[in-house]
């Protein structure tokens, strides 16, 4: 039997698991860990600048591909803490990350040694397994358990925190024959899928909602041939978003309070009948429970048993992976076509296209300062179909989320429940290094790119190319408009007059930091637009130069500080348009159907 350190039978797993790109920070407490990383040779691995970054790397790495998973390494004590949030993000979104972590040696356990934490009770609740291993002879099953687990069921995070004596114990191992345990996913019966199609074509205008749990089963084509099979309208989430092409007859737009098309929530009004696969019935997504059901049917399939009931009870409901159920929706839904029992839908799509082609929020303004509708305007001219969006929270994603185009799943990558700001600078990282050869294009707010903003330089250092789009109003914009409701702006402005700017900031003097020199000193490249017309140029010069150089290339936009974007408080009938309305295709010239 093979005869080698804890550590180095651990790395070895993870080759043998197929987790071969980490994110993190040597110390001293992972040290061991380090040098079985730069024995075997074969992990890939990216220097971070905070060990929370490193988490949401890792977390972007895992959403950018099906079957990826990230790895994020740090050393003891305040290492582990600082990837909590990371923790807590993945498991809201049912993403696989691996956390492992350097721990004091196990007699100095109790005894308040240097930064030794109980790391495993502070994550415990935002993972799937989080242990302290105390016996080196566990290492090999706690990987092998960890991997069982990220990918059994409702998908998740691991926390494995290593104590430094047993890092550097010996142990007998045999990689040779270490085999992966069985994954277990829950899957539809015939019964339960012939159930679900005949509710569904019992009904005059049904729509399925599409969740993130079909894109984490890599079932989107799938999803797209029971919704062609059926001729059924798809209303997808925001973690779901790209399933069906935006441009798709039956993509019928985003429902919800924030993250919404105005016709995404006509439609869905006007329905009778709603399957929900691999979603959770989020309140951002839903609004006012009695308007969102009010006389509508309810299906809803999700992994987790637990999570059938948790929101509202559905008319019927069943666990299943997302694949699964779909595989056996479409046997049911291909013999109901063939013996010519499926309804014809033509003339509910119809009603949906039509509400498609005319409910158009205004994007062409050419207001100076920049009026952020016309910043997604211009994205949708300039960024193509195979571009993949990387966002997490602010003004900027929900107006995103509400203009944008995406086209194929996975290109729309946003952190949807946790939103915690300053995501999207690691996120992204972790993006690329998934797959550098795809287009990535970031989107910020001013605070949230400034809160991680040091991470900037990692992607200068190991060669990360993407576009981030920052679009600055010197305000905290989502937080500003939400204290209309308490009639104050307190403590919400982030501008300042900056004793460093000169007469080269132009507009943006008086809105703080300049980012254009700190992304600069941070090794990365960036333009700074001030008018609307510009931004064309801005985003092909960008293009060049993310190419040109292999580094993130920032184009900061500088807006009208005050924009508020269409939202609802309660109800997803009650939505406040705060801008006019498109009337003419010249107001919306980007939009995916005309307005003649």
């Amino acid at each position: 039997m093979p005869r080698m350190r804890t550590v180095d039978a651990a790395v070895k797993i993870l080759e043998l698991e197929g987790a071969t790109q980490a994110f993190g920070l040597p110390g001293a407490a992972i040290n061991p860990f380090y040098s079985a990383l730069r024995a075997h040779g074969g992990v890939n691995h990216v220097l971070a600048r905070h060990v929370e970054g490193a988490a949401h790397m890792a977390e972007g790495y895992t959403r950018a591909a099906h079957g990826n998973i990230g790895v994020c390494i740090g050393t003891s004590g305040p290492a582990g803490t600082d990837m909590i949030t990371g923790l807590y993000s993945a498991i809201a979104d049912s993403i696989p990350i691996l956390c492992i972590t350097g721990q004091a040696p196990r007699a100095r356990l109790h005894k308040e040694d240097f930064q030794a934490v109980d790391i495993t009770a502070i994550a415990a609740p935002v993972t799937k397994m989080a242990v302290t291993v105390l016996e080196p002879a566990q290492v090999p099953g706690a990987f092998q358990q960890a991997f069982h687990l990220m990918r059994s069921g409702r998908p998740g995070p691991v926390l494995i925190d290593l104590p430094i004596d047993v890092q550097l114990a010996e142990i007998d191992f045999d990689p040779e024959t270490y085999a992966p345990l069985p994954v277990y996913k829950p899957a539809a019966t015939r019964a339960q899928a012939a159930k679900a199609i005949a509710m569904l074509t019992a009904a005059q205008r049904p729509l399925i909602v599409a969740g993130g749990g079909i894109i984490n089963a890599g079932a989107e084509d799938l999803m797209v041939e029971l919704a062609e099979l059926l001729n059924v309208p798809v209303v997808p989430t925001l973690m779901g978003w790209g399933i069906l092409p935006d441009d798709h007859e039956l993509a019928a737009g985003m429902a919800g309070l924030q993250t919404s098309t105005r016709y995404g929530n006509a439609t869905l009004l006007a329905s009778d009948f709603v399957m929900g696969i691999g979603n959770r019935w989020a309140n951002r997504h839903t609004g006012g429970l009695e308007t969102y059901c009010k006389g509508r049917t309810f299906v809803h399939i999700d992994i987790e048993p637990t999570q059938i009931g948790r929101v509202f009870a559905p008319d019927y409901g069943f666990a299943s992976d997302a694949k699964a159920a779909l595989e056996r929706m479409i046997e049911v839904a291909r013999e109901r076509k063939e013996a010519g029992t499926l309804p014809d839908y033509s003339g509910w799509v119809a009603e949906c296209t039509e509400r498609k082609r005319t409910l158009h929020r205004k994007t062409h303004f050419d207001d100076i300062p920049v009026k952020p509708q016309r910043v997604y305007e211009e994205m949708n001219r300039a960024f193509g179909r195979d571009t993949r969006y990387v966002s997490t929270i602010g003004l900027s994603q929900i107006a995103g989320a509400q203009m944008l185009h995406v086209y194929s799943a996975r290109n729309w990558i946003n952190c949807g429940q946790a939103g915690p700001l300053g995501w999207t600078v690691p996120a992204a990282l972790g993006v690329v290094a998934a797959d550098p050869s795809r287009n990535v294009v970031a989107l910020s707010g001013d605070y949230d790119f400034q809160f991680m903003i040091e991470e900037l330089a990692v992607g200068a250092q190991f060669n990360l190319p993407y576009i981030h789009v920052l679009v600055n109003n010197s305000y905290l914009g989502l937080i500003r408009q939400a204290q209309r409701a308490f009639d104050m702006d307190y403590f919400v402005q982030l501008g300042f007059d900056n004793i460093n700017a000169d007469d080269t900031i132009g507009l943006a003097k008086g809105y703080g930091v300049d980012h254009v020199r700190v992304a600069e000193g941070l090794g990365c490249k960036a333009i700074r637009v001030e008018d609307p017309s510009d931004l064309p140029a801005a985003f092909a010069r960008a293009k060049d130069l993310a190419t040109e150089f292999r580094v993130p290339v920032i184009v900061e936009i500088i807006l009208e500080k005050v924009t508020n974007i269409s939202m609802g408080a309660t109800d997803i009938d009650n939505i406040t348009e705060f801008e006019p309305l498109a009337e003419t295709s010249a107001d919306a010239p980007t939009a995916l159907l005309p307005l003649l």
